[in-house]
């Protein structure tokens, strides 16, 4: 009987030992892929700058995550908070914000209608919906700066038919932003949000009129329950690269109105601070994280709810 039980816990650890033995190859590639590159950000953000950028080796110092929130003053050394950072993360914030909250309200009734479709006739939708993903981020941010400029579609419609008298100036402003955004990154809320409806039993919708609900309550205590999933789904992916968006605000923002990735890269550019810009960096991936898990926790519930 003991023989038995030793050869059987033998045979457990070998076997245990060839599955991470399998497993070596993915993990190495991993930690060289991504936690590798992490780590070395995670270092340098404790580092000293050096003088023409970089950092100096092997010199730690906080200046880097102090220069986060904070701003020492050059003559007489008195700390203050670095209003041009505070700016920036409000600004960053609030444009993700709108930006998933404009992607929504656009997002629910265009999954809303395709849920609604015959279902040969579906997949031509999702297929105009995911169209922009087959072109460059950077074309479809030109592409909205031709439609918002001065002379674009949109000024000169209006233009011609009278309603305005000059061209209303959008391009490099921070609604510039938010439409570039909300354009680039609708498909990631409309298709969590059909993956959704597609599930949603029509016939409970029928019911709540057979009751003598209206519309709006219809919507409100039917069909949004159901889809509030794909709402949180939708949300953080649209809400987590808009925080961080980089190419659109440096195209339709002109450079004056930075974002979080704008401010990144001033750092590792021209600022030559490469301990703050590795801050920063940190700090935009613990937002990120802060993003995802609340979802893990939203999306554990919502399966225990249901299960």
């Amino acid at each position: 009987m003991g023989q038995a039980a030793d050869f059987e816990n033998a045979a457990r650890r070998r076997d245990i030992a060839n599955r991470w033995l399998l497993s070596a190859p993915t993990l190495l590639i991993i930690f060289v892929a991504a936690i590798g590159p992490l780590f070395i950000v995670l270092v340098y953000s404790f580092m000293v700058k050096g003088d023409y950028g970089d950092v100096k080796p092997w010199q730690f110092s906080f200046d880097g995550w102090f220069g986060v929130l904070f701003q020492r003053d050059i003559f007489d050394d008195t700390v203050t908070w670095s209003d041009t950072h505070l700016r920036i993360f409000g600004r960053s914030a609030v444009l993700a914000l709108l930006t998933t909250l404009t992607t929504f309200v656009v997002g629910f009734p265009t999954a809303y209608f395709i849920a609604t479709r015959p279902e040969k006739s579906r997949d031509i939708w999702l297929f105009l919906v995911t169209i922009p993903f087959w072109t460059n981020l950077l074309i479809r941010t030109y592409a909205v700066m031709e439609v918002i400029r001065n002379e674009g579609l949109f000024n000169t419609l209006l233009l011609s038919l009278g309603i305005i008298d000059a061209p209303i100036q959008l391009m490099f402003t921070n609604t510039a932003i938010m439409i570039g955004m909300t354009y680039v990154y609708l498909p990631l809320m409309v298709l969590p949000l059909y993956a959704s409806m597609e599930k949603i039993d029509f016939r409970l919708v029928e019911a709540g009129y057979d009751l003598y609900a209206t519309r709006l309550q219809v919507l409100w205590r039917v069909i949004v329950p159901l889809v509030k999933p794909g709402i949180i789904a939708g949300s953080i992916l649209v809400f987590i690269p808009a925080l961080g968006a980089y190419v659109t605000p440096r195209v339709l923002g002109g450079g004056k109105n930075l974002m979080l990735g704008n401010l990144i890269d001033l750092q590792f550019g021209q600022g030559r601070n490469w301990p703050l810009g590795a801050a920063l960096s940190i700090t935009l991936m613990a937002i990120v994280m802060v993003a995802l898990l609340f979802y893990a926790r939203t999306a554990s519930k919502q399966g225990g709810a249901h299960g």
